[in-house]
């Protein structure tokens, strides 16, 4: 053998070693890595007893949603299939449309009710089978046994608030689109006699408004400064632009601007006028449960837009925004109260626990309607009714827990 090749072998044998010693150095450097790290691996925490209640938690909330979400189906059938027939209409709006939208929003509005449910009746049976007893007598304190109940109750919540917050809002839309065709005929579609504040200073008038064709009639719209009216403009129609790339276009037709400066005035007209007037459709028409139509950034810019403009009518919008981070809260208080109730072993099984959990749970529904209300008609602050029921029933909650099995 050349001396030559001996020397390219000596060298290949070197960059294998370098390389080996390479990863083997790697190899140590994330062995530590993942040690520092290891607090964020889920087996740290869940283990396998968290797993067991976690999937009877799951797949009890699931059951119970499919189970009555199926019945509400059958009753809403037969309340409205005289009105779909009555329409003439289809059934692939009835089942897309509608029913596809109607499912995910009432699963939603009751999710607590369904959680409340489910912790309920497996809690129940897992004290009645004497599994309860078993792990506190293990030495699992019920602050422990809380653990499993809360991380599904992270993944309730936090699937609640986005369902709530971005996918349901579009699906109001087409379901509230077919409602308004095939089953009530009762859309909002017009206004009259309309004056908002479009910017610092700028007030818009229109005389009436109709919805379906964006076009407004008998408009004007006055700019002052320091009090004082420096520009009136009119307008015998005018048209939104629904194919603009950006908002706020409007057409306006037979237009008259009057400008005032002192004691003269100057006065142009035209035919027709592109404008940009910071004001849209929704601005103009309120239907009932349009809030429900937002997704939670486009309903904050709403709010902020309206009471800039010093609009009184933002209240709903505003309980409609809390409510979703309220609502999705509800599962923790409720889940404590339930596993609280349920959790010691009695004589007569779970009948008595389940009625009270309902009666809790339907307690907390009709107490975010009431205190919804009450911040609607009796100016009570938007944020302080969202959160009323989570406060009146965390002190259940709280009570519950400190009198629980330990």
């Amino acid at each position: 053998m050349e001396f030559s090749t001996i020397k390219k072998h000596h060298r290949q044998l070197k960059a294998v070693r370098a390389i080996r010693r390479f990863i083997a150095k790697l190899r140590h450097v994330l062995a530590k890595v993942a040690s520092k790290l290891g607090f964020l691996l889920p087996r740290r925490f869940i283990k396998r007893l968290d797993w067991y209640i976690i999937k009877k938690f799951i797949g009890t909330y699931i059951y119970s949603i499919a189970l009555i979400i199926s019945i509400s189906i059958v009753f809403d059938v037969n309340e409205n299939l005289a009105k779909f027939t009555q329409y003439h209409a289809p059934l692939k709006a009835i089942v897309l449309d509608y029913y596809m939208n109607f499912v995910p929003y009432f699963a939603n509005l009751f999710s607590p009710l369904f959680v409340f449910i489910a912790v309920i009746f497996f809690t129940s049976k897992l004290a009645g089978n004497s599994e309860i007893i078993s792990m506190l007598a293990a030495g699992v304190s019920f602050k422990r046994l809380m653990r499993p109940y809360m991380i599904s109750c992270i993944l309730i919540s936090a699937l609640s608030f986005y369902l709530s917050a971005y996918v349901i809002p579009h699906g109001t839309i087409v379901r509230q689109n077919f409602e308004s065709m095939y089953k009530n005929k009762k859309k909002n579609t017009a206004a009259d006699n309309v004056q908002l504040q479009v910017g610092k200073g700028v007030i818009a008038y229109i005389q009436h408004y109709d919805n379906i064709s964006k076009r407004g009639y008998g408009f004007s719209l006055d700019k002052f400064e320091n009090k004082k009216l420096v520009s009136h403009m009119t307008a015998s129609e005018i048209q939104y632009d629904t194919i603009s790339d950006s908002k706020y276009h409007w057409t306006a037709s037979n237009w008259k601007i009057r400008q005032l400066k002192g004691l003269r005035e100057h006065i142009t007209s035209g035919m027709r006028k592109d404008t940009v007037i910071l004001m849209e459709p929704t601005d103009l028409v309120y239907s009932k449960g349009q809030q429900e139509t937002f997704t939670s950034p486009e309903l904050k810019d709403y709010i902020s837009k309206q009471i800039d403009r010093g609009s009184g009518n933002v209240v709903q919008y505003q309980v409609e925004y809390h409510k979703r981070i309220a609502s999705s809260f509800a599962s923790f208080i409720l889940t404590t109260i339930g596993v609280s109730l349920s959790s010691r072993k009695r004589k007569g099984g779970m009948g008595l626990y389940l009625g009270i959990g309902l009666a809790l749970s339907f307690g907390y529904i009709m107490l975010q309607t009431v205190s919804a209300t009450f911040a609607i008609n009796a100016d009570t602050p938007p944020i302080l009714a969202a959160w009323i029921p989570n406060m009146i029933f965390a002190v259940i909650a709280y009570f519950c827990y400190r009198n629980a099995p330990n």
